[in-house]
């Protein structure tokens, strides 16, 4: 079926450039993406299905150090790299 549609100059340079690269046409690579939008359209994407965190071990503590109190983290790990010496 032929249309008429009205078009940006450059987007047509572009689609023009694209078709010659492609060896296709701007007729065809206009309708492949219309397609593909309508496709998506059909499709909209869904929310992510919930997870599980799953650990390994004897439960507890997962580490040592105080996680609220973040200047002892930055204080511990400041040590470790500049002073040698582990925390």
């Amino acid at each position: 079926m032929r249309i008429t549609i009205s078009i940006d100059d450059r987007v047509l340079e572009d689609l023009k450039q694209r078709a010659a690269q492609g060896r296709t046409t701007v007729s065809r690579l206009i309708e492949a993406s219309v397609r593909l939008t309508l496709a998506k359209a059909a499709h909209p994407p869904t929310a992510p299905e919930n997870f599980e965190l799953v650990t390994c071990g004897r439960g507890g503590r997962f580490t040592h150090h105080d996680v609220d109190r973040t200047s002892a983290l930055l204080e511990r790990d400041h040590m470790a790299r500049y002073s040698g010496r582990r925390p």
